[in-house]
């Protein structure tokens, strides 16, 4: 009987990666991290963050569907959403031949297309249990490509949904992390969550813990993040702490932190560990690209870029954390470079791509550079190429030949 549930790889390793160094890898970035990190090119100096670009989840769910393509030559393969948050990366899987299923809500009419005989691969963030439930009932092949932080988050939210205890989650209800997250309390009858996006919102919440409230009032705030029953009265008595691996880790400290209070000023610190679980779920390699930059704000860089897709929430919250010690400027790739004068960048904070002017004066002289965990090393190379030509430098192989 033909193996139906792929999580492991192909064992293709060999005959993939040569591939994925072709695309991906940049001589400018092996350069610097030979170097120190840094780079000096004429009056610039280019400092990279000592931790960047792909980890090793992405690198492996990319890996994972080029080994799937090899695989299965002849067969139809689908994604069920981006593989990640980059649009290089998606486009180049779809030049191979993947076909990326609909984005719509979760449910048969986006597995319409989807045969018995095809192959379907689950992205880095996982997808939701009703999807998989139907994959399976599919009969089609499933490769799971879901990042081991996910699973470990996933494991957490299982654990505290047999114990009858609500699943707070840090992150983006319409994320497919989150939903992928919050679908595991679906294991376990009369399971609930609640996803809260922000200290604010966490406010409202322990607010409700510490002192009650009017149960109405929170459920018109809360009514679409979440789980259908959802009696705050009742669900917020006993709470786990859970988070999209992808947030700001040190609003999710914080939020763990105000909740934790909440709980003692309810019940008291002798009834805390019946009423509140906390378990450390922030992604290591989040943690560290975060702590990157912030190192970087000790060197009085004069702007930042960084470089990841739009919809990538840890590319949003590194520029985020750039933005309070800098100029900082997140763009999609290195063609949001558009002049010395211009560029094309998302602001902290907004939804929506913007032209400004002026971002690049002569007195320019450090600027910091880092990629969201989505972003492969050849993006930030040419972003730098990009910068070094306005200033004479027009060639990779010129900057290659600076020592």
């Amino acid at each position: 009987m033909e193996q139906t549930y792929y999580q492991k790889g192909f064992g293709l390793g060999s005959e993939i990666r040569p591939q994925m160094h072709d695309n991906y890898r940049s001589q400018i970035v092996d350069l610097m991290r030979a170097n120190g990190f840094r780079l000096n090119i004429g009056d610039l100096t280019f400092l990279l963050a000592m931790e960047f670009g792909f980890c090793y989840g992405v690198e492996r769910a990319v890996e994972y569907a080029y080994e799937t393509v090899h695989q299965f030559p002849g067969r139809r393969i689908f994604l069920t959403g981006e593989i990640i948050h980059n649009p290089h990366v998606n486009n180049k899987l779809q030049k191979m031949g993947i076909r990326f299923l609909p984005s719509m809500p979760s449910g048969s009419d986006k597995y319409s297309l989807v045969e018995k005989d095809d192959v379907v691969i689950i992205p880095a963030f996982g997808i939701p249990a009703t999807d998989i439930d139907l994959l399976n009932k599919k009969g089609c092949l499933v490769v799971d490509t879901t990042c081991g932080s996910v699973l470990n988050v996933w494991k957490n939210v299982e654990r505290y949904a047999r114990l009858g205890v609500t699943s707070v989650i840090h992150g983006k209800f319409e994320h497919e992390e989150t939903q992928a997250t919050f679908s595991r309390t679906t294991l376990y009858k009369d399971a609930h969550f609640l996803v809260l996006r922000d200290k604010k919102e966490a406010s409202r919440i322990c607010e409700f813990i510490a002192s009650g409230g009017d149960a109405r009032s929170f459920m018109e705030a809360f009514r679409a993040s979440v789980s259908p029953g959802f009696d705050p009265d009742v669900h917020l008595q006993r709470i786990g702490l859970a988070n999209q691996t992808t947030m700001l880790s040190s609003e999710s400290l914080e939020i763990a932190e105000m909740l934790r209070v909440a709980m003692i000023v309810r019940y008291g610190n002798e009834n805390l560990a019946e009423h509140f679980y906390s378990f450390d779920t922030i992604c290591s390699a989040t943690q560290d690209r975060q702590d990157a930059v912030q190192r970087l704000a000790g060197d009085q860089v004069d702007l930042m870029i960084v470089i990841g897709g739009y919809n990538s929430s840890n590319t949003n919250n590194l520029a985020r954390i750039a933005s309070n010690f800098t100029r900082a400027f997140h763009i999609e790739d290195a063609a949001a470079i558009i002049s010395a004068d211009q560029i094309r960048h998302k602001p902290v904070g907004s939804k929506k791509e913007v032209i400004d002017n002026g971002w690049f004066p002569e007195s320019t002289a450090t600027i910091g550079i880092t990629a969201g965990a989505s972003t492969p090393n050849n993006q930030i190379g040419e972003a730098i190429e990009r910068i070094a030509g306005f200033r004479g430098t027009i060639s990779a192989a010129d900057i290659l030949g600076v020592h």
